[in-house]
């Protein structure tokens, strides 16, 4: 009967979900306090307008040195280029994303000690230039700086002494402040992102670590609610009833477990949801829903050529940037090498920055700028003038280009975004040209002539979408444009399942105490026996001798 009893998969279940439950129970209500939260509020970032506020215009009239004579001086590749004014007032080279070259001398800019970066922090706000001090020497990284790339580490972390309780990081390598915090902002990025990603310092600096344990926590919360949902349906007895001491009842629990059955039926399948597409957003269970890697063609389609770094004289970069000064003084420019030709791209600054309007707002959910007006000039040719876009022609090339030999299902100009081709904040520039393939990926491209850049949908990426963004955010179309509806849907949804997961605490928690009791009665048990029988063994043996 016994044996019969385990075999059962309703017992099973029950067991399963029941002890899953009091493991997983604590992440879950974690998990769905700080999804919350991370809808309004993440971690905190150093913003682009302060970055571009402290920078003066670019300014190349005492610059010496090429781009390529920079390159070739220090050995680097030269396959990416920016264009900027340094904080000391004087015109770098950014090579290959981290290297950073004075155009006027070719030397390296140095990066930063103790004192340099207090002193760069002083200038940055100089209203509390006598209250900065230096708060510590980050080696590795700490809880903000975790995204930070192995080039800018180690960091100075510099206090502001502002009421705002500011931080800002300084790489000691680049010599660039890279991170900046304040109050607000650790404790809402702490109640938001870190609790919500388990990005608790030493755990995810353990990289393979902290992604198999969330993966694998969120693939057996998942399971747990399915099983969970399933013996609620099992045990739920309609239209019967259970004969309770309190009454008929459709449940056959009673207190805590009762609300936790009924909420379980109601919620169960979007908190199971949730689970699987927090896994999926870590690349389980199905490691092959991506978007291929890009093929040679694709690579190569909009560049056509790596870029041509010998072709952008000192003389050439003066001339492109008179030519963008007619309309507006660009604080840094971005090489593009398009279609054989390097192309010079520069954006409109954005508002004279103001230090007291950002205090508190330095998060990643509150920095969204609309897309800023952007000009191109051609880098052979600057006397051309600039214009913003490139041709429609151009972009049918690409097409072409990207799939060779590969039919065309349909094309068309998307005015609108689609369910693939969208921005939360409105961003993505339009109108693009989409073209569908008939391969075995399926593949769309996403042509865009305003920057002339190229964006890849497959398959894979497309059940991506669905399965990772649609579950986890809710963003589907007809909901995710329609705030504050997706707002409220959100917070329901939650609230529910943070109910559905606070109920089962106070239960575990007795579960528990009375384990822990019965345990503790079986060793005192157990203990007695060994006393009683070690006293037996030392008590005296055979027949007592009776004198005459």
């Amino acid at each position: 009967m016994h044996l019969r009893k385990l075999l059962d998969w309703k017992t099973v279940l029950i067991y399963l979900h029941r002890w899953m439950g009091i493991v997983l129970g604590l992440v879950f209500v974690v998990w769905f306090i700080s999804g919350v939260s991370m809808m309004y509020v993440g971690m905190p970032r150093l913003s682009v307008a302060e970055r571009l506020g402290h920078l003066p215009p670019l300014n190349l009239s005492t610059a010496r040195v090429s781009p390529a004579e920079a390159a070739a001086r220090h050995q680097l590749l030269g396959r990416q280029l920016k264009i900027e004014m340094y904080f000391d007032g004087r015109p770098i080279y950014r090579i290959d994303g981290t290297t950073k070259v004075y155009a006027d001398t070719g030397d390296l800019v140095p990066g930063a000690s103790e004192h340099e970066a207090i002193a760069l922090v002083q200038r940055w706000v100089p209203q509390y230039a006598s209250t900065v001090s230096y708060d510590g020497y980050v080696p590795n990284s700490d809880q903000w700086t975790l995204g930070e790339r192995r080039g800018t580490l180690p960091l100075h972390r510099i206090a502001v002494g502002d009421p705002a309780g500011t931080h800002y990081y300084i790489s000691e390598v680049t010599g660039e402040p890279t991170m900046k915090t304040d109050q607000r902002s650790r404790v809402l990025g702490y109640v938001s992102a870190v609790l919500h990603w388990t990005y608790f310092t030493s755990f995810r600096r353990n990289q393979p670590l902290w992604l198999q344990s969330v993966a694998w926590a969120a693939l057996l919360g998942t399971f747990m609610t399915l099983a969970g949902f399933v013996v609620g349906i099992v045990r739920t007895r309609y239209p019967r009833h259970y004969r309770m001491r309190s009454g008929p009842s459709h449940s056959p629990y009673v207190g805590w477990m009762k609300w936790h059955h009924y909420v379980g039926l109601i919620f169960g399948i979007v908190t199971m949801t949730w689970a699987f597409s927090g896994a999926m957003s870590l690349g389980m269970p199905f490691t092959s829903l991506h978007n291929a890697p890009p093929t040679d063609a694709q690579r190569s389609a909009v560049a056509r050529s790596p870029l041509a770094i010998n072709l952008l004289t000192v003389d050439r970069m003066q001339r492109a940037l008179q030519v963008i000064g007619r309309s507006f003084a660009p604080k840094e420019i971005e090489v593009l090498q398009f279609q054989g030709e390097p192309y010079f791209i520069a954006s409109r600054p954005p508002a004279p920055y103001s230090y007291d309007q950002e205090i508190g707002s330095n998060d990643e959910r509150s920095q969204s700028q609309p897309r800023a007006e952007h000009l191109i000039v051609s880098a052979l040719e600057p006397e051309r003038g600039a214009f913003r876009r490139f041709s429609d022609d151009s972009m049918w090339t690409i097409a072409k280009a990207a799939m060779p030999g590969v039919p065309m299902r349909d094309a068309a100009w998307l005015t609108a975004y689609d369910s693939y081709y969208y921005d939360q904040y409105g961003n993505r520039p339009l109108p693009v040209l989409r073209v569908r393939y008939d391969d075995p990926r399926q593949t769309w491209l996403y042509m865009e002539p305003s920057r002339g850049t190229m964006l890849k949908q497959d398959v894979g990426g497309r059940w991506n979408r669905w399965l990772y963004h649609g579950l986890h955010s809710l963003d589907f179309p007809f909901l995710y444009n329609r705030r504050p509806l997706w707002d409220i849907v959100l917070i329901v949804l939650s609230g529910g399942g943070l109910v559905l997961s606070a109920t089962t605490l106070v239960p575990s928690w007795r579960r528990l105490a009375r384990h822990a009791r019965r345990l503790r009665n079986v060793r005192v048990g157990q203990r007695g026996v060994r006393e009683t029988v070690g006293a037996g063994l030392r008590s005296p043996a055979g027949p007592t001798q009776s004198s005459t």
